[in-house]
């Protein structure tokens, strides 16, 4: 179970700014891959075949083989931010600005891998390495990366023994990575935007899940506002949380 959640739509937690943090987060200097592939148009995936009921990918990899749907393929979402997408993450591309964001201090008091690149490459490393039940990406709005998001599988996840989960239940974690982005609705847009990508592409994920720190409140509030609802708080061995629960039944009512 990956470990935390992070402030969405607020500059919340316990330890405040240092002076300038906004402007140091903010002065992205991109690397050329990644300007590269931000260049380029993403493919957008037609709708499911018939095959894709069993779980298939739509590069036709046998069912099971690709355990969330490949998020990276995803289309773009349109939302009143501008247009957002998903990047699979790359360590040798972003790992110096995920360090980064993991040192602010709002994101380090729920994320806590604050330290050296090495602390947040081995927390992707157990990402990348496993079987594929969570993908880290990074979310860029228009040309700019700005958030962190983690898609997994909750029913495969730890968490699941903590809940009523229910096969290919789908869960998210996120932090904004820039402090201007903060407190201005941008988590909660997101939020919809991604929980929305989720059920359109992964047609047998029957909900979205996830797990923000109950103290946390302006993460809480983020996720309300994003057509989630409170489930219940569940005692996770890192935190006490709250479920909040986005119904594939309900998506179009919340």
């Amino acid at each position: 179970m990956p470990p935390t959640d992070a402030s969405t739509d607020a500059d919340a937690g316990p330890a405040p700014q240092p002076a300038g943090a906004a402007e140091d987060t903010l002065d992205l200097h991109l690397p050329d891959g990644l300007l590269s592939l931000l260049a380029e148009s993403a493919p957008e995936p037609g709708p499911p075949g018939p095959g894709d009921s069993d779980g298939d990918s739509a590069a036709g990899r046998p069912a099971g083989q690709d355990l969330l749907d490949s998020p990276g393929d995803w289309a773009p979402a349109t939302t009143a931010l501008g247009q957002f997408r998903l990047l699979p993450v790359t360590p040798e591309r972003d790992l110096a600005l995920l360090t980064r964001w993991m040192n602010d201090p709002a994101v380090a008091a729920f994320w806590e891998l604050a330290g050296p690149e090495h602390v947040t490459a081995a927390h992707l490393r157990r990402q990348l390495d496993g079987d594929g039940r969570s993908v880290p990406c990074l979310g860029v709005l228009g040309r700019t990366p700005m958030s962190y998001w983690e898609i997994y599988r909750a029913d495969l996840d730890p968490l699941a023994r903590h809940y009523p989960a229910r096969p290919h239940d789908t869960g998210i974690h996120l932090l904004i990575g820039g402090v201007a982005d903060r407190g201005r609705g941008v988590g909660t847009t997101l939020l919809r935007a991604v929980a929305d990508l989720v059920l359109d592409h992964r047609p047998q994920c029957p909900r979205v899940i996830a797990e923000p720190d109950l103290r946390n409140t302006p993460s809480v509030s983020a996720f309300l506002s994003a057509g989630f609802r409170f489930h219940a708080e569940v005692d996770l061995p890192d935190k006490r949380a709250a479920l909040m629960v986005r119904d594939r039944a309900l998506r179009n009512l919340l």
